[in-house]
């Protein structure tokens, strides 16, 4: 019984190294043997072991050294993610549009596909939809490829309890399984991660964008709607539920406009996309493509300059709060910042505290409009980062058949 415990434990131990020098690899996109073995105290012959193993897996292969030479002897090859190896489908839900994206380890993206969401925007037509864009990457994906996961954005209130979607105002959802829904869509019992897109966009940031060197970010996202996702300390903040974020729902203005949650002043009645719609002349069906719009308004900064004042006060309302190192502004925010900057920039300087504000930068994403599918692919891999092993025996074979097919 002993000896089957001290096995038992050693295979545990073994296998939660195997995930952690993948996650390593995939957190870099490529890293030499002795980063690995600094990064986690482990001696060479174990590090080479454990790379051995996931070669053999299929999950990375070698590269040709890129760091200088120290000591004698030849170099040790990096490690980097296998070519044609796991991969993750990745789903963002928007208010105007589907995107899909076969991700890769490393976050590479790998092959994409978009269309307009159906008008009725119901779960039912909304999951055929997404079915149809995950059929054009996955018949691109390499044979032999395996599938590992599958992660939804949606703009809304997700539980993190059980993926359900609480609220998704702007889709007209109210408690909808969307994961299980997608899943009775392939004909198969599959487990599919379901987050929050400005929680999945700060995630992304944070890991491989304008936040990688940040450990305190807040990603502002413009969906129609306004939501934040955080990292504080390095860690994302979900909340009791999974509903931390809600900023958009601040109250600015107790006099102001009636928001759509029931309250009046609600930040996102200021910033919002109707509200910059109005400024802008912006027709109604344009509303939900707003980010398009705005980025053919640049003479629209006049239009614009009470908006950004708004913006403003809330990002410095925000750092006063959080004491985050980067706000970073995805959504459509990524294309009204330019417009409105200095007006911004200016609010928050006079807005936010001194010290809170002298930590602060605003920045654009880095990962442009990928934040959030690159976040769903994320979570997506947390199986396979976990364990390896477990990861590949649990690929979604069967998911791949029913889209191929």
């Amino acid at each position: 019984m002993v000896r089957a415990g001290a096995g038992t434990n050693q295979e545990a131990v073994r296998r939660h190294n195997l995930g952690t020098v993948l996650a390593h690899v995939h957190r870099a996109g490529r890293i030499s043997r002795a980063e690995l073995t600094s990064a986690m105290g482990l001696n060479r012959s174990t590090i080479g072991g454990l790379v051995a193993e996931l070669e053999v897996l299929g999950l990375t292969e070698q590269a040709a050294p890129t760091g200088a030479r120290t000591g004698a002897g030849r170099p040790s090859p990096d490690v980097v993610p296998a070519t044609d190896g796991a991969y993750v489908l990745a789903v963002d839900i928007g208010v105007a549009g589907l995107a899909v994206a076969r991700v890769g380890l490393a976050g590479r993206v790998l092959s994409r596909a978009t269309a307009s969401i159906p008008t009725s925007r119901t779960p039912e037509s909304t999951c055929e939809a997404v079915v149809e864009l995950l059929r054009l990457v996955v018949r691109e994906s390499p044979s032999g490829s395996p599938l590992v996961g599958l992660g939804i954005s949606v703009p809304g209130l997700v539980r993190s309890a059980d993926h359900l979607v609480r609220l998704a105002p702007n889709l007209g959802w109210v408690d909808v399984p969307i994961g299980t829904i997608l899943a009775g869509r392939l004909g198969l019992d599959v487990d599919v991660t379901v987050g929050n897109d400005a929680d999945l966009g700060a995630l992304a940031e944070h890991l491989r964008g304008a936040g990688t060197d940040d450990a305190d970010l807040i990603y502002l996202s413009g969906e129609v709607g306004v939501g934040a996702g955080l990292v504080v300390d390095g860690r994302p903040v979900g909340g009791g539920g999974g509903y931390a974020g809600e900023i958009g729902h601040l109250q600015m203005d107790p006099a102001g406009r009636l928001c759509h949650c029931g309250n009046r002043g609600c930040w996102e009645t200021q910033v919002g996309a109707p509200a910059i719609a109005e400024a802008i002349g912006c027709p109604d069906d344009r509303v939900a493509a707003l980010g398009e719009v705005l980025d053919t308004q640049q003479d629209a900064g006049d239009a614009l300059r009470a908006v950004g004042r708004d913006l403003g006060a809330g990002i410095a309302s925000a750092v006063n709060l959080l004491n985050p190192q980067v706000v970073v502004l995805g959504g459509y925010f990524r294309s009204l910042y330019p417009l409105v900057r200095a007006e911004v920039d200016e609010t928050v300087r006079s807005r936010a505290l001194v010290a809170p504000n002298e930590h602060v930068r605003l920045a654009l994403p880095s990962l442009g409009a990928d934040s959030v599918l690159v976040g769903a692919a994320e979570v997506a891999f947390a199986g396979l980062l976990a364990d390896p092993v477990a990861g590949l025996a649990r690929s979604l074979r069967d998911v791949e058949a029913a889209l191929v097919a």
